[in-house]
């Protein structure tokens, strides 16, 4: 448990995944700032690359998930501090929530050596049928995996 002055930088890595990204320069708004769609899509390609590393793949035959229609249902995000300019950054995620049918994560976006909290927020990502995009049950091996990701209960982040 953290105390109520804990930010999320004071937090040893003992849960989730820290993955690296890059700012590139058409990130940049016109005062040199990321612009604020571009923090999403920092969070989507760090999640898509911790799974494609444990095998999902969005086609079929070459996942090793059952799991390959995975849709959003809810994104949720708040700024704190601007990154300005290009260059390294870290993403921070996690799964809060393994539900039947979903998985909720949590999520910063930090500097590369986690001393700014740039961004935080969650997003929940739902299994739908390929062919009804109605909700169907996760697989057991995706939640078997989503479990090494959750956050332990009661373990509070600042921010």
């Amino acid at each position: 448990m953290t105390s109520p002055e804990s930010t999320p930088m004071d937090v040893p890595a003992r849960f989730g995944h820290f993955g690296p990204a890059q700012i590139h320069f058409e990130d940049l708004d016109a005062n040199g700032a990321v612009h604020d769609s571009r923090y999403l899509l920092l969070v989507e390609r760090a999640v898509m690359d911790y799974w494609f590393e444990r095998g999902w793949h969005y086609d079929p035959p070459l996942s090793r998930f059952d799991d390959v229609c995975l849709v959003v249902r809810h994104v949720a995000i708040g700024f704190h501090t601007p990154i300005i300019g290009v260059g390294p950054i870290t993403v921070h995620f996690w799964i809060d929530q393994v539900a039947t049918s979903s998985l909720t994560y949590g999520f910063h976006v930090l500097s590369a050596d986690l001393s700014v909290l740039h961004a935080e927020g969650s997003r929940t990502q739902v299994r739908s049928d390929p062919s009804t995009h109605h909700p169907i049950t996760l697989s057991v091996e995706m939640v078997a995996e989503a479990h090494r990701l959750r956050r332990p209960r009661g373990f509070a982040l600042g921010g």
